[in-house]
């Protein structure tokens, strides 16, 4: 079992005389709701893209491989930043980068140009996204409380917003570019009013942090699990609808469906998930989330109801929810290396596995059959489920 994190062992961004309570806490929520709403806002402003730039899938691919790679570039970079300048630095400068380029990308009429600045706003928005987990670890462990459920759930719920809002303001009549305007200028206010409640201090001691330290097993082990999950996640983004189309007989209409019933599933269940592990521990939660996923997956492949698959899929969003929170706990609790930098490896590999993951079920779909995917994300969720918890602590 993972043995509690001494603090000044961690290398946290952290001093023990700064006191930590509801101020950092609610700042933590705001940061992951914010970060939530940048990242999705992009997704309207794709169709726009692709008009302007008179491109198709291909390129499209094409460019959004620099949005992944801006991020996983940011990513390990963040836990050095973090020790050397403390979270709130990277926090609001890593906002105010994202919500300059967003309204860039509603305007960019040149193929180059886009990739470039959708390299910046990956970069910028895989710093804010590891900064903010750091500051959720220390947050948490500091305050003796489960609190990460809840965190991601805010990241969630920022989702809904930005792409919601974003195409609300779209449906008002406003044009791509003043509407992204408008909605970075609302996270960077939001973000901004709660600065004060960002750690601002660096490692105890005054110490500059190693410039690479190679990641622990145990760390890695927490990554891959990580990973397998992210992967089953992005593969309901890209999949759920073409499964549905295939072989449960929706419409081209009701595609977007199966996502929306594991979107709202999983931001319900990590808005219980504190609750959750409070009671019971962090072990049963995620043994039966995993295994409340894999029954999801088996219930979409098992069932020829395009209503059951529905249901399904919400059962994935029920299970999943939770698991991640808590490997990014487990990153923060263990002392073998310091915790900024796991909180960075462990999210370098969960993005890793979100970009991956879809790739490899189209593959294995063009080779095989989709349903194949699908009963292999099940078993990978009931490996989780058994082994997981092997790398996390129980509370």
């Amino acid at each position: 079992m993972v043995q509690r994190a001494n603090i000044l062992d961690t290398g946290d961004c952290v001093d023990r005389s700064k006191r930590i309570g509801a101020r950092e806490r609610w700042a933590t929520y705001v940061v992951f709701m914010g970060t939530g709403t940048l990242i999705s806002a992009w997704a309207p402003l794709i169709p726009f893209a692709r008009f302007r730039l008179g491109i198709g899938e291909g390129e499209l691919g094409i460019l959004l491989l620099f949005l992944g790679g801006g991020s996983l570039i940011g990513m390990p970079l963040t836990g050095l930043l973090t020790a050397r300048l403390g979270c709130r630095m990277v926090m609001v400068g890593g906002t105010l980068v994202a919500a300059a380029v967003l309204p860039f990308l509603a305007v960019s009429t040149s193929f180059i140009g886009m990739a470039f600045a959708l390299a910046i706003f990956g970069g910028a928005m895989g710093t804010i996204d590891v900064s903010a987990n750091i500051q959720a670890v220390t947050v948490e462990k500091r305050m003796g409380l489960s609190l990460m459920s809840g965190f991601h759930a805010c990241y969630s719920i920022g989702g809904f917003i930005g792409a919601g809002g974003l195409s609300g303001l779209l449906k008002l009549g406003f044009g791509p570019l003043e509407a992204s305007f408008a909605l970075g200028l609302l996270v960077v206010a939001s973000v901004c009013s709660r600065a004060m409640g960002f750690i601002s201090y660096a490692n105890d001691g005054g110490k500059s942090p190693p410039l690479f330290v190679f990641p622990k097993r145990l760390v890695l082990f927490i990554g891959v699990f990580s990973a397998l999950v992210f992967m089953a996640e992005g593969a309901v983004l890209d999949w759920s609808g073409v499964f549905l189309v295939q072989y449960r007989g929706a419409e081209t209409y009701a595609a977007g469906f199966g996502y929306a019933a594991f979107a709202v599933a999983i931001t319900i269940g990590r808005l219980v998930g504190d609750r959750l592990i409070n009671a019971v521990g962090a072990h049963q939660v995620l043994l039966a989330g995993g295994l409340v996923a894999a029954t999801g997956f088996a219930m979409v492949l098992a069932l020829p109801s395009q209503s059951l698959a529905l249901c399904g899929f919400m059962l994935v969003g029920f299970g999943a929810a939770n698991i991640v929170p808590i490997m990014f706990k487990a990153a923060g609790l263990q002392t073998l290396m310091p915790a900024n930098l796991a909180v960075a490896v462990v999210t370098t590999f969960a993005y890793g596995g979100n970009l991956m993951g879809p790739a490899l079920i189209g593959l294995i779909a063009h080779l095989v059959d989709l349903r194949v995917a699908f009963a292999m994300l099940a078993a990978i969720m009931a490996f989780v489920a058994l082994a997981g918890r092997t790398v996390v602590p129980d509370r």
